[in-house]
């Protein structure tokens, strides 16, 4: 299978020479090219994170044997808490091979580049959510990664579960022809790719003012389908990516709520009339 996305080494690349250039239009000094610069060095910023979160996936704090271990305990938790069955949900998906195709193909190729034109959205017609938006992907993006330097294997790594690796089945996998246990497929828990489709579906939810915005619901439905049919992600691991992207966002609006108390609410000037009758009246 042709991987449609960047690799680590691509993303960094394009990071660094955007960095440069960066710094090159600013020293310009120049007001186009200084408009210019902050397109880059945004866009900079955000490959560097994903160089990151791809680069990162290789490494871990404990060894990779505990995390089949780590997988099975997940499965076992999911039951007793009766969430569905991730097997069930992909054997209802299986007897249809190009909608199966589709789900590869979805989950290997469409979370970055949707992502993106999100933060590009923002950035040129929203500038002010655009920081926000960008603040929260690098602080959500920077746990999660802390999170998954503990080796946790997906539920196509698990026996137990009796799921299938469609993305082996049909020749679609970037990690190889065969199944494996390398350290990249390690960093399961949590799910960024839910992750990062919740908080697209909130920007433009929050941001839009169409009624078609909801519309963005289906996003994150449609990642979390895709994460389980191709067996890359327990519910669970969806969950603990809305957690934790729900506590960002809360510390984010507290933090917000304090300054504002602390500096106060920003405040218009009164407008006077052209007799200057407001000044007038403040006098007496």
């Amino acid at each position: 299978m042709i991987d449609l996305e960047l690799s680590w080494g691509q993303a960094a690349a394009i990071a660094g020479g955007l960095a440069v250039t960066t710094v090159a239009l600013r020293l310009a000094r120049r007001p186009r090219l200084t408009s210019v610069a902050v397109f880059t060095q945004e866009t900079s910023l955000v490959l560097g994170l994903f160089a990151l979160w791809q680069y990162a996936g290789s490494f871990a704090v404990m060894g990779p044997e505990g995390a089949i271990g780590r997988a099975a305990w997940i499965w076992r938790f999911e039951r007793a808490t009766y969430l569905p069955s991730e097997t069930a949900i992909q054997k209802f998906f299986l007897p249809s091979p190009p909608v199966v195709q589709f789900f590869n193909l979805y989950y290997d190729s469409l979370h970055f580049p949707v992502l993106v034109a999100c933060l590009v959205w923002l950035f040129v017609r929203y500038r002010d959510r655009y920081k926000q938006m960008r603040t929260t992907l690098v602080v959500f993006t920077a746990l999660c990664l802390l999170v998954q330097l503990v080796p946790v294997a997906p539920p196509r790594m698990l026996p137990a579960t009796g799921m299938v690796d469609t993305a082996i089945r049909y020749h679609q996998s970037v990690y190889g022809t065969v199944a494996g246990f390398n350290a990249d497929q390690l960093s399961a828990m949590p799910s960024v790719h839910v992750g990062w489709a919740i908080l697209v579906a909130i920007a433009v939810i929050t941001t839009a003012g169409s009624r078609w915005r909801w519309l963005a619901l289906s996003y994150p439905i449609m990642t979390t389908l895709a994460v389980v049919v191709t067996a890359n992600h327990f519910w669970l691991d969806g969950i603990v990516a809305g957690g934790i992207l729900a506590l960002v966002l809360a510390v984010q609006s507290l933090v917000r709520r304090l300054v504002v108390a602390r500096v106060g609410p920003k405040t218009t000037a009164e407008p006077a009339d052209a007799g200057g009758q407001v000044m007038a009246s403040r006098r007496r």
